[in-house]
């Protein structure tokens, strides 16, 4: 068994002759086999496996199978075997009528790879059937003048069945005039003439009775009988004589129903009603009594229906000529039909594979094959199909075509092929079949899912409940199915000291971000993460974003007082000089906000005080100035309460309340306000006791600190005691004591003249007079004199 191969030009139109057709891939033939007719469903014909040289499990691997022309299943392919078996009762008459071999022709299809092998089954006949005469009784008009040898013609016998076992011989029953010669016609058949041996005579026998038998060459044969009556007639010595014998007629297959197919003469020489002639065809068959008629005045013969050349390709019949003494003559009609080109292509598609994957190579789509029961030109057929498709058609064993892919396939470009084949002959017009066929290209999984965006950006207000939403991600993917199913995932973050689980969740469907806790901005005011979004091929592709929250502030911070502090165990006292001018700077609150942005943005107003419009604040620093110049009647302790207030909405607010005291020196004592005294009774929290350890441990300190300063410095001076006087202690105290000077600053330091008495068991000092002068001696000793109190202390 050969396989040829031939290389394949990739072209969109492929040309094929069916005189030409082992010129495609080669092929390989099979059998012949044969079975006789009639014989049971299901019996052997031969084992394929052998003549294929396979082996039972490469059968079933190849999937082998059997096509039939015509969709009539034959044959049976029994895989488990390899044999080929019957599918029906085989009836040889009804399969090929009189043609003779009678031959099925099929095809073996092999898979994997693509064979396809020709065979053919010839169907053996049987002697089935008996010889029919048409006409049970046959009767002749012979003149009784007809010389001796004169042959008269008889109606033939049928007999369905071909070859040897169709009709072999006539025979005649014994009697003393005729006898029986049985002829040949030009397509095979018999038929019988009587020929008279003996002359008659009408006056003795006017009417002989004999059987006329048409024995087959069956064994045993067959047979079939007529009485033929012949009538004895007088004496009419001429018949008619038809011009021509053989009357040969082409007729075009399309011709319509009615036409004049020809026109048979014949003459008579006798005169009177023997020489009236009439004409009818002679034992005609079944098919031509329908298909011609004839005219039996004029011997026109005509079209009673019309002709086929795929299904009779000519006719023959004999016209018989008789005049009015029963004598008759014989011509002949040869009719041959002429093919027209009126029947398109027809196209059976033997395998289809649909879908097909997308990123494969070379996939075979479908099988088919092409057939035209024209002949010739009318006959050859070319295939196409679309030039826009990845698709080529490549041409197979005889008139098979296999569809197969030119390039990988793309289902994300395109999921579905509309693929027309476009069949056309080569007649005059051409006639086309178009056969759709519909390619559905399946999914594999060649694409990641996609994000709209790489990162996304979400806003969060803080103090925002658990488990709200607070924005999505969305990512998609072109493939379909489970491969286009997207899940949503959160990423580990790169730094694992970040709880991004107890921070926020993850819709694994939909994408959907939710807060887990409240935030808080003051906390954390952003993060970000990395989502993941995969899909469920496999194996599974995944893509990621990042995702980036920002919290938004809310006012939930009210201002909080750094200075003054409201926590200590003692009020913060501010000393005012009464001579300080409009605009002189008390002191300064110094607030902060938690918040951000306008939440933080603080103002000051002066809520209330002692003496309103003594005293004004600043609305955007706190800055307490004093608002006039101060006077003898203003109360010497003043209270201002200050109101700080953030830009929030709603505002959150805080209050600081101000303990100043108007002295009309420095030398004047600190004199607590009456809440300080409260606030002294009360006790005081750890913090500020803290606070207060602190401050008296560095005031200590600090005043350590000054007296051994002013203890060397009277050193130096060599011990030197002068009467009446003391020395004087040059040198910069700080203090937080109330600048005159209107120049805004609290913290400045002063040069006092200081004296340390001799004679005194206790270390006092006496103010004699300041450095600064703007402020008298006169006055300040009036304040110690005043004030015996201050003695043993320095005000600070």
């Amino acid at each position: 068994m050969e396989t040829g191969r031939m290389h394949n030009h990739r072209q969109r139109q492929v040309l094929v002759f069916f005189v030409c057709l082992s010129m495609s891939w080669g092929s390989a033939d099979l059998g012949p086999y044969s079975v006789v007719e009639e014989t049971e469903r299901g019996s052997f014909v031969a084992n394929l496996a052998k003549d294929l040289e396979l082996g039972l499990a490469e059968m079933a691997t190849r999937a082998v199978r059997i096509i039939s022309q015509g969709n009539k299943e034959h044959l049976q392919l029994k895989v488990q075997t390899g044999d080929l078996l019957l599918n029906e009762k085989l009836d040889r008459e009804e399969l090929c009528g009189s043609t003779e071999p009678c031959i099925l022709h099929f095809q073996v299809l092999m898979e994997k790879p693509l064979e396809i092998f020709q065979a053919e089954l010839r169907v053996k006949d049987i002697n089935d059937h008996s010889p029919v005469f048409n006409e049970r009784e046959i009767i002749l008009k012979i003149p009784e003048n007809s010389p001796t040898g004169t042959a008269f013609p008889l109606s033939n016998a049928l007999d369905l069945d071909v070859g040897s076992n169709n009709i072999q011989n006539y025979t005649i029953s014994p009697n003393f005039h005729f006898r029986v010669i049985t002829h040949n016609r030009s397509d095979g058949r018999k038929y019988p003439e009587l020929v008279l041996d003996k002359e008659l005579d009408r006056e003795e026998e006017p009417e002989i009775s004999l059987t006329l038998t048409a024995l087959d060459g069956g064994s045993p044969p067959r047979y079939g009988t007529a009485q033929v009556r012949i009538e004895v007639v007088d004496i009419n010595d001429n018949a008619p004589q038809f011009q021509q014998l053989l009357y040969k007629v082409h007729i075009p297959e399309n011709s319509p129903v009615g036409s004049l197919v020809v026109t048979v003469s014949a003459s008579d020489v006798d005169s009177g009603p023997y020489g009236k002639i009439s004409y009818t065809f002679f034992q005609p068959s079944e098919d031509i009594s329908k298909t011609l008629e004839v005219n039996p005045n004029t011997g026109e013969i005509r079209l009673r229906k019309q002709v086929d050349f795929e299904t009779v390709l000519s006719y023959e019949v004999d016209v018989k000529a008789t005049d009015g003494g029963g004598l008759s003559g014989k011509g002949t009609l040869l009719l041959q039909v002429v093919d027209v080109n009126d029947n398109p292509p027809e196209v059976t598609v033997s395998a289809l594979t649909s879908p097909i994957p997308e990123n494969s190579q070379e996939i075979v789509v479908a099988v088919f094959s092409v057939s035209d029961p024209d002949s010739g030109d009318n006959g050859k057929t070319t295939s196409s199909i679309q030039d826009d498709l990845p698709f080529l058609l490549k041409p197979s064993v005889k008139n098979f075509y296999t569809l197969v892919t030119e390039r990988t396939l793309d289902r994300e470009e395109r999921a579905e092929y509309n693929i027309t084949i476009t069949v056309t002959d080569m007649g005059t017009p051409k006639l086309k079949t178009e056969h759709n066929i519909t390619v559905l290209v399946s999914d594999v999984n060649d694409n990641a899912p996609a994000f709209t965006q790489t990162s996304y950006t979400l806003w969060v207000r803080e103090n925002n409940s658990p488990a709200l939403h607070i924005g999505s991600v969305s990512a998609t993917d072109t493939d379909a199915g489970a491969n286009a199913q997207v899940t949503y995932s959160l990423l580990p973050p790169p730094d694992p000291l970040v709880p991004l689980a107890s921070l926020v969740s993850i819709n694994p469907d939909n994408g959907h971000l939710f807060a887990l806790t409240s935030l808080d901005y003051e906390g954390l005011r952003a993060f970000e993460f990395r989502v993941g979004a995969t899909d469920r091929g496999s194996p599974a592709l995944s893509s990621q974003a990042l995702v980036r929250v920002l919290v938004a502030d809310a006012n939930d911070n009210a201002p909080f007082v750094l200075y003054p502090l409201q926590n200590a165990s003692a009020p913060c006292t501010e000393l005012v000089p009464r001579a300080a001018e409009p605009g002189y700077l008390v002191t300064k609150v110094v607030a902060v906000d938690g918040d951000a942005g306008q939440n933080a943005w603080l103002s000051y107003q002066l809520l209330k005080a002692t003496e309103p419009g003594l005293f004004g604040v600043w609305a955007h620093n706190g800055e307490v100035r004093t608002a006039r110049l101060l006077s003898e009647r203003d109360a010497p302790k003043q209270r201002l309460v200050v109101l700080v207030k953030d830009n929030g909405e709603p505002p959150l607010s805080a209050s600081v309340t101000l303990h100043v005291l108007l002295v009309d020196g420095f030398s004047q004592p600190y004199l607590p306000a009456p809440e300080a005294e409260a606030a002294a009774a009360a006790p005081a929290d750890p913090l500020t006791v803290y606070l207060v350890v602190a401050l008296a441990s560095v005031s200590s300190l600090f005043l350590f600190s000054v007296l051994v300063f002013v203890a060397v410095r009277l050193c130096r001076k060599g011990g030197a005691a002068l009467a009446g006087r003391c020395p004087v202690a040059e040198g910069h105290f700080p203090g937080q004591l109330v600048d005159v000077s209107g120049t805004g600053t609290l913290s400045q330091s002063y040069q006092y003249e200081l004296c340390l008495t001799r004679g005194t068991g206790t270390n006092e000092f006496k103010v004699l007079k300041p450095i600064l002068p703007n402020l008298s001696s006169k006055s300040i000793g009036r304040e110690v004199e005043e004030n015996p109190s201050f003695q043993g202390s320095v005000g600070i």
